[in-house]
């Protein structure tokens, strides 16, 4: 599993994605929803003890940890100003909630999905049972990789928008008790997966707009700066340099698999960018006008 944290100072509290249940597609064995797997939660870092607790996937059976980086955003939700955290879940939904409580505010799906029912008065999905691996297998959408993953997402505070490495992706989940009451069973998530860089208005969540990123689901992270640009990878070996209010490609290199997020810093009163690919450590800058 994957374990991200991000730490708010002012509220002294450190948000956590969780891992899954086990066993993992054997659902039977572990009736009811398995609070805190798959769960963002709240801990108070001195003590260890837990302030808050949202489950984003109750009763997994399809391998969909929480683990996807939590996005702290401080900004104003139906004319309010509230303290947010937001976070694209691997189950293929968005969640915005209330970091002090704990309580939702929206819940959307980003990603194709196909597996819950509904959404529950608190925010969940609501798992449907005829998506559970069976023995003549489940199509479920999205597949084991995810609606997204690790990748971290980042926020535009100018113009509102989560962006986030994204895939529509099914999967044939399937489970065979002789195979083990405990053991892992099988999942195949090669049936279909495309990539997309998504930007999501988190009030509503709406997408507005996409941006493709080719077959499978891209290793790279997001990065956006004050300037109006998101920095990305796609599944062709590219970086890209995207216009953040529309998404329209303003640059791209080929520099092998992107499989980390960009960063940006400046030195000497020059901003770069750097970023891996394909083994390599590049970096990049604008010219230096200072030079002939």
């Amino acid at each position: 599993m994957w374990m991200t944290g991000t730490y708010d100072p002012e509220l002294t509290l450190v948000y956590v994605g969780t891992g899954n249940p086990t066993p993992v597609l054997n659902g039977d064995a572990r009736p009811g929803d398995t609070p805190w797997t798959c769960s963002i939660v709240a801990i108070h870092p001195d003590s260890g003890k837990l302030e808050w607790g949202f489950q984003a996937t109750p009763h997994d059976t399809h391998d969909w940890d929480a683990a996807e980086v939590p996005v702290l955003v401080d900004a104003a939700f139906d004319g309010v100003p509230r303290k947010m955290l937001m976070q694209a879940s691997r189950n293929g939904y968005f969640f915005v909630l209330d970091r002090a409580n704990g309580t939702s505010l929206n819940t959307f799906p980003f990603a194709t999905v196909n597996w819950a029912k509904g959404i529950d008065k608190a925010g969940r999905p609501i798992p449907n049972a005829d998506k559970e691996p069976a023995r003549d297998g489940r199509l479920v959408a999205p597949n084991e990789g995810g609606g997204t993953n690790y990748r971290s997402p980042s926020f535009d505070p100018a113009t509102g928008l989560f962006i986030v490495s994204a895939q529509d992706s099914y999967g044939i989940y399937f489970f065979k008790p002789e195979h083990g009451a405990y053991g892992w069973a099988g999942a195949d998530y090669g049936v279909s997966g495309k990539g997309v860089l998504r930007a999501i208005e988190y009030q509503t969540g709406a997408v507005r707009w996409s941006h493709d990123l080719g077959d499978g689901a891209s290793g790279a992270g997001v990065l956006t700066t004050a300037s109006g640009l998101v920095f990305t990878g796609d599944s062709s070996g590219n970086v890209l340099a995207l216009r953040t209010s529309d998404g329209s490609t303003l640059w791209h290199s080929g520099i092998g698999r992107v499989g980390n997020s960009p960063i940006a810093y400046e030195l000497d009163g020059r901003e770069y960018v750097v970023v891996g690919g394909g083994g390599v450590l590049y970096a990049f800058a604008l010219p230096d006008a200072a030079k002939p």
